[in-house]
């Protein structure tokens, strides 16, 4: 006898404002929206894509709320009354540099990918000229663009800070996210800076990535690590990394997963492109 397929509702209503949602109900959306992101981009990948398979996760997705959803489970956890986003801790770095004193010589051009508000830096209006874009744009002040498909012609060597703050997790193929780091080092200005902050467990708990693989992973690509902030048993982790001369050639070993440890782990992982 074939089973009914339950009709599933949406489990949070995109268009309120306010941040009600409870922490453990917002982390479980942005899971399942990864889960399903990385089904997705895996079946669209595939030589035969099961039709009838991408369709239900397609499904599921619009039936989440979309990206729509997404994006307003991403801001709650930025509220006031949730500690507030990322961005205090690469300004805090930012102004222990002493970077906020250089004003003679012109603000720091900062390109705020993935940005859920406009003003998440207008505390430092005097010293940062942030351009803030995300794939969905929920403000006319947020440019809405792919990071991706940004032209890197155009954009060689232009910002001084580019902002990868809960970015990486969100893209679905683990090339696309080395393919990000790639473009951010040859988007950055000599000597600039890459904030990047990822899920704490997608570092500390992956089969594929240790802190100390991201590290040699990143030295590869032509960063040099200035600062690192995350404890244990906490949700997240930070980095600020230097744009440095790139003179050694991508090893092979960082265009395929290579299990770094065993046991119950999760599947995340950064290949090279």
């Amino acid at each position: 006898m074939p089973r009914t397929r339950k009709k599933k509702f949406p489990v949070t209503n995109t268009d309120r404002a306010s941040s009600s949602s409870t922490p453990t109900s917002s982390r479980t959306v942005i899971r399942r929206f990864h889960v399903l992101l990385k089904k997705q981009g895996q079946l669209k990948n595939a030589s035969s894509a099961n039709a009838e398979a991408l369709g239900e996760i397609e499904r599921e997705i619009d039936e989440l709320g979309g990206l729509a959803a997404y994006q307003h489970m991403s801001n709650v956890g930025q509220g006031n009354d949730r500690g507030g986003g990322s961005e205090k801790v690469l300004i805090q770095w930012l102004i222990d540099m002493g970077l906020r004193k250089r004003e003679a010589k012109g603000k720091l051009r900062l390109l705020e990918v993935g940005a859920l508000r406009p003003d998440n830096y207008r505390t430092c209006m005097s010293w940062i000229d942030t351009t803030p874009m995300d794939l969905r744009s929920r403000h006319p002040s947020i440019v809405e663009q792919d990071f991706l498909l940004m032209n890197e012609d155009e954009n060689r060597g232009k910002w001084d800070i580019i902002s990868l703050s809960l970015v990486v997790n969100f893209v679905p193929d683990p090339r696309d996210r080395g393919r990000m780091l790639c473009l951010a080092h040859s988007m950055l200005a000599p000597d600039g800076l890459l904030f990047l902050a990822l899920p704490l467990p997608c570092v500390e708990n992956s089969r594929y990535l240790t802190f100390d693989h991201l590290q040699s992973l990143m030295n590869v690509l032509g960063f040099t690590e200035v600062q690192r902030k995350w404890k244990k048993g906490g949700k997240m982790a930070y980095w600020l990394y230097r744009k440095s001369e790139n003179d050694r050639k991508p090893l092979d070993e960082y265009r395929k997963k290579n299990v770094c440890r065993q046991g119950d782990r999760n599947n995340f992982a950064i290949l090279l492109p």
